[in-house]
């Protein structure tokens, strides 16, 4: 849904932002639009890509010889304030496989303080470093990548190409400030007001027809890939029209049989496209799971990985909302149900997060070692996390599920 302290789509799904660059980047769709062009800060260029080690590869071909809490540690993303980059060094150390962007104003250094911090990163393997850069009112870095109109307006008044080519330079500048996971776009089917408590997406949705969302949605995150950024398309299986906001409270969709026949249509479309990440809502879905989404099998596994055929990264929605916490799971539980379901990274927020990190990995080591989550689907969440990482760290290596 969309962040709650001005929050990812980890808590209201989605918010982030970050950039920098070589000389100078015009957003020339920007500049159709608005008649401006995004600004971009300076940066180091080497450093903020972050493409592995002088040697190549910074990715392990294999996790031989890992313990379990090393492996559930890479399912974990731990949120983090962009003014306070250096909170993270600590669940950097422990070894999660990626950090969250909150914020409303990237530090100038952003790609400087990613360096830094994977400097710390557990064995040399650096998480992977994400942010809700869906444009409008949800930008974590619009400072440093420069004002995105709401999808809503982009499929109003831009072309496909136009939209494909600003997510590119977008991207570029994401990337050049060490930033190289869009939580973006939302490919849910919406329209009126929002986003709020009652109205889950609002202009966060391309549009209430499922042709224009694909086809804008998908011309967004192509963009994403052409600028070196990995796409989460979400909100699976569509929350457009979910009774409530989970960031608030419990929700569900419309049923299952419903969202067949329209919302689930530009999820599909993503995955014949080859898209290589996917975000799982929290609401539940009647005639198929009475539990969040993230936390059903029937979901995750049963109507995404079998039916749908999707072979990439699986992510949740956050875990801490109300949405999850009021149906009766604390975050201790939600996360090994959901790595249970078939996801391979649980996202959360708190105030003491290297505390609830530690706690979380624990919590799906523990489930392991109770025979709840079997080795095989916590080795199958750590390919998949490592796969995307080894497109992002290692030379000419495309992400997992991208179109060959």
């Amino acid at each position: 849904m969309s962040p709650v302290r001005n929050q990812p789509d980890c808590q209201r799904s989605c918010c982030t932002s970050r950039t920098t660059g070589l000389a100078v980047i015009t957003i020339l769709s920007l500049v159709m639009i608005t008649g401006t062009a995004a600004p971009v800060s300076a940066q180091q260029p080497g450093r903020a890509a972050r493409t592995g080690t002088a040697g190549g590869c910074s990715v392990p071909a294999s996790t031989q010889g890992w313990s379990v809490t090393r492996k559930a540690a890479q399912l974990v993303v731990a949120p983090v304030e962009e003014y306070d980059m250096d909170a993270a060094t600590l669940s950097v150390g422990q070894g999660v496989g990626g950090l969250i962007l909150f914020g409303g104003a990237a530090p100038d250094d952003l790609g400087g303080e990613v360096h830094s911090l994977d400097l710390e990163s557990l064995g040399g393997l650096p998480p992977l470093v994400m942010t809700d850069e869906e444009g409008g009112e949800i930008q974590r870095m619009a400072n440093l990548v420069g004002p995105i109109p709401w999808p809503q307006a982009m499929a109003a008044d831009m072309s496909q190409p136009q939209v494909q080519q600003l997510a590119t330079q977008v991207a570029r500048a994401m990337r050049a400030n060490g930033v190289n996971m869009d939580l973006a776009p939302v490919l849910d089917l919406a329209t009126g007001p929002g986003p709020d408590a009652e109205h889950v997406d609002g202009p966060r949705s391309f549009s209430p027809v499922e042709t224009v969302a694909a086809a804008y949605g998908l011309a967004f995150a192509r963009g994403m890939l052409d600028g070196g950024v990995i796409p989460v398309v979400k909100h699976f299986p569509g929350e457009g029209q979910a009774s409530y906001n989970t960031d608030d409270g419990p929700a569900n969709t419309p049923p299952i049989a419903e969202l067949e026949r329209n919302d689930l249509l530009p999820f599909e479309a993503a995955i014949k496209a080859g898209m290589p990440a996917i975000m799982v809502g929290n609401a539940s879905i009647p005639g198929l799971t009475r539990r969040p989404a993230s936390l059903s099998y029937a979901v995750v596994t049963g109507l995404l990985r079998d039916r749908l055929q999707f072979h990439g990264l699986i992510l949740t929605d956050s875990l801490s909302v109300p949405g999850v916490s009021e149906d009766g799971y604390s975050l201790g539980q939600a996360a090994p149900l959901a790595v249970e379901a078939g996801a391979d990274m649980v996202l959360f927020d708190a105030t003491d997060v290297t505390d609830v990190t530690a706690q979380l990995i624990q919590a799906i080591a523990d489930a392991v070692h109770a025979g709840q989550l079997s080795p095989a689907r916590l080795n199958q969440a750590v390919g998949d996390v490592l796969a995307v990482k080894r497109s992002q760290f290692c030379p000419s290596q495309k992400p997992a599920g991208t179109e060959t």
